[in-house]
């Protein structure tokens, strides 16, 4: 499971002035939220949580954490910028899944890379953006001594909407785009070694290249007191190198969540914020 499932507050484009206004340079809250999610890519086990979530916003000039995630904006212009970016999957358990079961269970993994975010396009207003992102991340475990588990780059298009449908103040993001990953990456997930293949689980060997596709739809809302939101994420396995795994047995998953926070503080510093 991605970040974007747990971090709820988780070319050539048309250069012009920027609508912005006025905001506080950092926002704190805390509130709680619900998933469910496939517990792997390719798994056909769910799992759902009832989980705390903090609400943090930072609108820095370099480093920010709001609707788009934390990152590092290491270079901004009308056209692209150069972001630092991070991703993570959750841990699963073994024992609980007979597709792995007897197999070593899989640890959280945190992705940390580069992001190139080129817009391509914006309302006169600014208020409905798209933007091709380049995102690439290297993987790695994030219990005991860490280990290198890989390398994703996941190009997408992203589309965000201000005000959607009329809809004062609400926030629509859709994100759709493929995903690839190296051959280690795929190994850690999807690899069957001859220690443990049975007569149901036969030895596999990952390649790197396709992983499948994904598709998110997002909604929020900040309120005076309170900020609430949601998502719905899609993933199509069909065609991904890692397919014929028999650790696989769907060749889909998907997830979805809701949140609500209450922001108790906010910063008494205003900043001007582009749509």
């Amino acid at each position: 499971m991605k970040a974007s499932l747990i971090a709820f507050p988780l070319l050539l484009g048309l250069a012009g002035s920027a609508v912005a206004e006025e905001k506080p340079l950092w926002e704190v809250g805390f509130g709680v939220g619900a998933v469910s999610f496939n517990e792997y890519r390719g798994s056909s086990r769910r799992s759902d949580y009832v989980l705390p979530v903090p609400y943090f916003v930072y609108r820095g000039e370099v480093f920010k954490a709001d609707r788009d995630g934390i990152r590092g904006e290491l270079f901004d212009s009308d056209i692209v910028k150069f972001n630092v970016s991070l991703g993570a999957s959750l841990p699963v358990d073994s024992r609980g899944d007979s597709l792995r079961r007897g197999m070593p269970d899989l640890d959280a993994t945190v992705e940390l890379g580069p992001a190139l975010e080129f817009r391509l396009w914006h309302s006169a207003d600014q208020r409905q953006r798209l933007e091709l992102r380049l995102p690439a991340r290297l993987a790695v475990t994030a219990a005991g001594t860490p280990r290198d588990v890989g390398m994703v780059f996941s190009p997408n298009l992203n589309l965000d909407v201000d005000d959607p449908f009329g809809l004062q103040g609400w926030h629509l993001g859709m994100l759709a785009g493929p995903i690839f990953a190296d051959r280690r990456n795929h190994a850690y997930f999807y690899d069957v070694s001859p220690r443990y293949a049975s007569a149901t689980r036969p030895t596999f060997t990952s390649g790197g290249g396709y992983s499948g596709s994904q598709f998110l739809v997002a909604v929020s809302k900040r309120f005076e007191q309170f900020w609430v939101g949601g998502f719905v994420r899609y993933d199509d396995l069909r065609g991904a190198v890692f397919a014929d795994s028999p650790l696989v047995d769907s060749d889909s998953s998907w997830a979805a969540g809701v949140a609500l926070a209450w922001v108790f503080d906010e910063s008494t510093q205003r900043v001007p914020v582009e749509y």
